[in-house]
C-alpha cells in the first residue's frame, strides 16, 4: 500500500478508495476504477436471462417438431407399406386368376383337340365293325386293339339295344309302335362319348 500525491491510496497498483471503507461512492471496477451503474447492470443480467430463456423454449419447441415430423413421417411410411401390401395382394390373385384361367383353356384345347381326332378316328371304327358284321375276322385284332387304346383314354361305346331310348345319346331314324316308353331296338350304328361328353350320338330304332 502507497500514498500518491493527490492523497489517493494505491492497494496492488490499483488506484481508488480503499475497500471496505465508508464512502457512500457508487460502486467500482477494480480493473478500470469506473463507477458500476446497478440498475444497468441489473436490466443487463435480466435481459440475458431472458433470452436465455427464450433460446430453450426454441430448442424445447424445435424438438417437438422433429417428434411431430418423425411420427407424420412414421405414419406415412406405414400408410405406403400397406397401400404397397395391398397391391402385392392384387397382383398375386389375378395371377392365381390368370394362371387357373390359363390351366382351364389348355385343358380345354386339350380335349378339343382329343375329341377332334378320336372324331376322325370314328370312321375307322365303324369299318371295322361293318367287316367284323359281315365275317372278316381279320380286321378283329386290329379294331379291338384300336377301340381298347381308346377306351383307356376316355372313349365310352354306345351300342346297347333292348335299353330305354335317351335322346342325350341315341339318335331315334326309325320308329315302331309298342307298348310302354320307348325302347331301342336296334342299334344302326354306334354311338360314343368322350370324357362323358357325347361325340355322336347312336343310331337307332326306337319301338314304343
Amino acid at each position: 500500500m502507497s500514498e500518491s500525491s493527490d492523497g489517493t491510496t494505491s492497494f496492488g497498483g490499483r488506484s481508488g478508495p480503499p475497500p471496505g471503507g465508508g464512502s457512500d461512492r457508487e460502486p467500482f471496477d477494480l480493473d478500470t476504477g469506473e463507477e458500476i451503474d446497478l440498475e444497468a447492470e441489473a436490466r443487463r443480467i435480466v435481459a440475458d436471462l431472458d433470452a436465455a430463456s427464450v433460446g430453450v423454449d426454441g430448442l424445447e419447441q424445435s424438438a417437438e417438431e422433429a417428434v411431430a415430423e418423425a411420427v407424420e413421417i412414421a405414419q406415412q411410411v406405414e400408410a405406403e407399406r400397406d397401400e404397397l401390401r395391398d397391391l402385392l395382394q392384387r397382383v398375386q390373385a389375378e395371377f392365381a386368376n390368370y394362371k387357373r384361367r390359363v390351366d382351364t383353356q389348355r385343358d380345354e384345347q386339350r380335349a378339343s383337340a382329343a375329341a377332334d381326332l378320336v372324331r376322325e378316328l370314328l370312321p375307322v371304327l365303324d369299318a371295322g365293325e361293318a367287316a367284323l358284321a359281315q365275317g372278316l375276322v381279320e380286321v378283329e385284332p386290329l379294331h379291338t386293339q384300336l377301340l381298347g387304346t381308346l377306351e383307356k383314354l376316355g372313349l365310352v361305346r354306345v351300342a346297347d339295344a333292348d335299353v330305354p331310348f335317351d335322346p342325350n345319346v341315341h339318335e331315334a331314324v326309325m320308329h315302331a309302335e309298342g307298348d310302354g316308353d320307348p325302347v331301342v331296338a336296334q342299334v344302326l350304328r354306334s354311338g360314343y362319348l368322350w370324357n362323358a361328353k357325347v361325340i355322336r350320338p347312336a343310331m337307332v330304332q326306337v319301338v314304343g
